[in-house]
């Protein structure tokens, strides 16, 4: 069913009603008066906090609407764990060993899994997140049931947000004390998730996992997404490997690979080199802010490292850079908003990346990497956006304000309405 997004402004000022087709899609994008801003043409006011509400015509009020934010990089069956799953040292070292012991322990039910996955696809709703792409453990005590648990809580989001799923098997993938890890990734492939996983620079033998993975990947007919070189050590260089097997194999599916931290370590001249190679190899690059921010450089007091990959490096080759959120209020990350708007910030201060470059690394950029048509206003693109009570990109990135309305396929599907007072003595 077709609607009609009323009273948008958009980025460059221009005030439009945003027409949406039955296939939701914009059908055509007509100038108003700037006087309407505010009038409703007939759609229902909206209020509160809300998930999956029917928007045939909605007036935004003059918001700032923007296209729908996309998560590149989620880890949803460990997401709201922080309490649960306490990290008395704060490192990577200290969360490994506070979520094997929890889930040595039985901590984590089937139930409580499907729960919290809920509860972090509603957070990344609601801040204006309409498509995901989530890594979830699979092999020793996860099993697959992590995966089957999150394949049930996304299922409830059918049509409001579209939610890729990674396969991130235990390693080894190669040689001894393999084989239980490739059967659960054989599993992995026959319960329908959409990309295979793994993090060859911890294998034994990294090319063989890559190798392996790409496969597996392949045989499937769907993408990979690796996790490549979580690590500030120069001499380890795995996404070289990534992108000259994507090449020698002429791999065509979705090739991504997220984090590469060693990658800002090296010389100029060896990120140029390595840029081209992933640019030619069509793979993806996901930076991840956050986490890396929080886990990387604890061994380097002086001159801290700030364990993001070669932004520039990359994207001055021509690579597809992008950025997520990765762990957010859980061991391996203890804070974290499930908003990519405060990724796109700590683009800005941290990476040195301007806010409108900033916003598409967590929008269009993302959606790109995620094999998704991008959100152009204009007939005929998807018609997912986020109308933000902001004036411009760079105050949406600043404030980060949770007045939003979130438009999937250009029906509302999730809203926060914010009320602030300042009360002033007498």
């Amino acid at each position: 069913m077709g609607g009609l997004i009323a009273n948008a402004r958009l980025a460059n000022g221009r005030l439009v009603d945003l027409h949406v087709g039955d296939d939701g899609r914009f059908s055509s994008i007509d100038d108003v008066d700037p006087g309407r801003a505010g009038e409703s043409p007939g759609g229902e006011t909206v209020g509160g906090e809300t998930v999956g509400r029917s928007a045939e015509r909605v007036d935004v009020g003059g918001r700032l609407v923007l296209p729908a934010m996309a998560e590149p990089h989620a880890h949803v069956d460990k997401a709201l764990t922080a309490e649960m799953v306490p990290n008395p040292t704060g490192d990577l070292r200290g969360a490994i060993e506070a979520w094997v012991a929890a889930a040595d322990a039985g901590l984590f039910t089937y139930d409580d899994m499907v729960g919290r996955v809920r509860r972090a696809l509603e957070l990344l709703l609601l801040n204006g997140v309409t498509a995901v792409r989530s890594h979830v453990n699979c092999g020793k005590t996860a099993s697959t049931w992590h995966l089957r648990a999150t394949q049930e809580a996304a299922a409830e989001f059918a049509g409001a947000m579209d939610v890729q799923l990674v396969a991130l098997v235990h390693t080894p993938l190669t040689g001894p004390g393999s084989d239980d890890n490739r059967r659960t990734l054989r599993e992995a492939v026959e319960l329908g998730v959409d990309l295979v996983g793994g993090a060859p620079h911890l294998e034994p033998d990294g090319p063989a996992a890559i190798e392996y993975a790409l496969g597996v990947a392949a045989d499937a007919g769907i993408g990979f997404d690796l996790h490549v070189d979580e690590t500030l050590d120069p001499h380890m260089l795995t996404l070289r490997d990534v992108a000259r097997t994507v090449v020698d194999r002429g791999f065509d599916g979705i090739a991504t690979a997220s984090h590469c931290v060693s990658l800002g370590m090296q010389t100029p001249d060896v990120q140029a080199a390595v840029s081209a190679e992933v640019a030619e190899a069509g793979v993806s690059i996901v930076t991840l802010p956050q986490t890396n921010l929080f886990l990387q450089g604890r061994d380097h007091p002086t001159a801290t490292p700030r364990g993001l990959t070669a932004i520039a490096a990359l994207r001055e080759a021509g690579a597809l850079v992008v950025a997520g959120g990765d762990n957010v209020q859980d061991p391996f990350n203890l804070v974290g908003r499930s908003d990519p708007l405060e990724t796109a910030a700590l683009l800005v201060m941290a990476g040195h990346v301007l806010p409108d470059d900033a916003y598409e690394m967590v929008s269009n950029g993302a959606r790109r990497a995620l094999g998704l048509d991008p959100v152009r206003f204009e007939a005929g693109a998807p018609a997912d956006v986020v109308a933000i009570d902001a004036p411009s990109i760079r105050a949406a990135i600043a404030d980060a304000s949770a007045d939003r309305m979130v438009f999937r396929g250009g029906r509302l599907v999730a809203s926060t309405s914010v009320t602030r007072v300042v009360h002033r003595p007498a």
